[in-house]
């Protein structure tokens, strides 16, 4: 990304993912506008740190003014009680698509997530075409704002890109992982791309390593101009398991499809 596309501005930028894009974007963009609900210091010329809440439209409306790309990563990163994850991950987009339209933010990239399509099978290799099939309470509210940002692409002229953002680890540490890892350098290549693709009206694209065990169809992504290099099995020697016989027909959600990971976050369920 080259400094002469102005202001860039991070949501959620207190965050894993959000604390890896602050660094590597230092040199690369002229502003860089740091939004999170905890407190943020400044650590270079370049850097505006603003501390609010998305529930707030008219402060996500101030904040965004000046903007040229808005990089939005906020909200609540895995199962909850529902009512939870549609406040902040479905309310807050919502509040971010709209600021960024009036303020016309040339281009949004949201985090979605891979655990919108978590109950397929293993055994199918997924694209972004294919029918969504949620794993639990979060995938709903990441499909959700999935089609907030379809909504304001195609009603508004909006550009928006959604990233199906896989298990970010530096390195694997789960049998799972070997399929859904995504590296810290391949996020940021995806993220990268995601930001300066030319032309793109909406696009939704599996941000995953290039795993040979992946079960995600990375095209989207390569037509963003991003091609993943890291492999999860480079580090399978590490892996607990990976060795063990591979269940084809299980969702690819894993642990994240059980019931049980819902039904501990609805009330009075048996």
């Amino acid at each position: 990304m080259s400094p002469s596309l102005g202001t860039v501005v991070i949501t959620g930028a207190a965050g894993r993912i959000g604390n890896v894009l602050r660094h590597a974007l230092q040199d690369e963009v002229r502003h860089l506008v740091l939004i999170d609900r905890v407190p943020l210091t400044a650590q270079s010329p370049v850097e505006r740190v603003i501390r609010l809440d998305l529930a707030d439209l008219d402060a996500v409306v101030s904040a965004f003014e000046g903007a040229d790309v808005v990089v939005h990563l906020a909200g609540l990163p895995d199962e909850a009680p529902l009512a939870e994850l549609l406040n902040a991950n479905v309310l807050g987009t919502f509040h971010v698509l709209e600021a960024a339209r009036r303020q016309q933010v040339d281009r949004v990239v949201i985090a979605s997530s891979n655990r919108v399509t978590g109950f397929h099978p293993v055994e199918k290799i997924v694209n972004p075409d294919d029918p969504v099939r949620p794993d639990g309470f979060y995938g709903v509210s990441k499909v959700a704002v999935e089609a907030l940002a379809r909504l304001y692409a195609d009603k508004f002229a909006l550009s928006v890109v959604c990233l199906r953002i896989g298990s970010f680890e530096d390195r694997p540490d789960d049998v799972r992982y070997l399929a859904t890892w995504l590296s810290p350098r391949d996020c940021l290549g995806f993220i990268r791309a995601a930001m300066t693709a030319p032309s793109v009206p909406f696009a939704i694209a599996y941000a995953v390593s290039a795993n040979t065990r992946r079960f995600r169809d990375l095209d989207a992504g390569t037509q963003l101009g991003y091609t993943p290099v890291d492999n999860a099995d480079d580090h399978a020697a590490h892996v607990v398991g990976a060795d063990d016989p591979i269940d084809y027909s299980a969702p690819q959600g894993g642990r994240y499809a059980s019931p049980g990971t819902t039904l501990t976050h609805i009330h009075g369920a048996p």
